[in-house]
């Protein structure tokens, strides 16, 4: 099964989505959410307008999306649905640097990327494997 990767991005006022691996897969909206679904709406009125001849061979299979996010984007959606001591308690970075993150005023370093990312993976992780009684 082939894999479309679709990267989101931040800017001031909105997200954006692309395809990292396909041409013609653009996607905007309000959350990340919105722009992955234009994206993804947007790739499939293509291939209903395209001949067989214009799909690409990564199309004409079966195939899944992958996603990845600039930090700035996650950071962005995310301060929006956490506090900052709540961020700030599982990333363990002080929410003053997670804005600037966040609004793009400065890019975090690897390391500090990765710690974010290890963080929101950590919780996604024993949120996908919670039941409620």
């Amino acid at each position: 099964m082939e894999k479309i990767i679709i990267v989101v991005g931040a800017s001031s006022d909105s997200f954006g989505a692309y395809g990292e691996n396909i041409d013609c897969m653009f996607g905007c909206g309000d959350t990340p959410e919105e722009a992955i679904e234009n994206a993804i709406e947007g790739l499939r009125m293509a291939i209903n307008s395209w001949t067989e001849e214009q799909i690409p061979d990564i199309l004409k299979g079966e195939y899944e999306f992958d996603y990845k996010y600039d930090t700035q984007s996650i950071l962005k959606h995310y301060l929006g649905i956490f506090t900052d001591p709540a961020l700030k308690r599982i990333t363990g970075i002080n929410p003053k640097q997670l804005h600037h993150y966040a609004s793009g005023l400065k890019k975090p370093r690897e390391t500090q990327r990765k710690k974010i990312e290890t963080a929101l993976n950590r919780l996604g992780g024993q949120l996908a494997s919670m039941k409620l009684v």
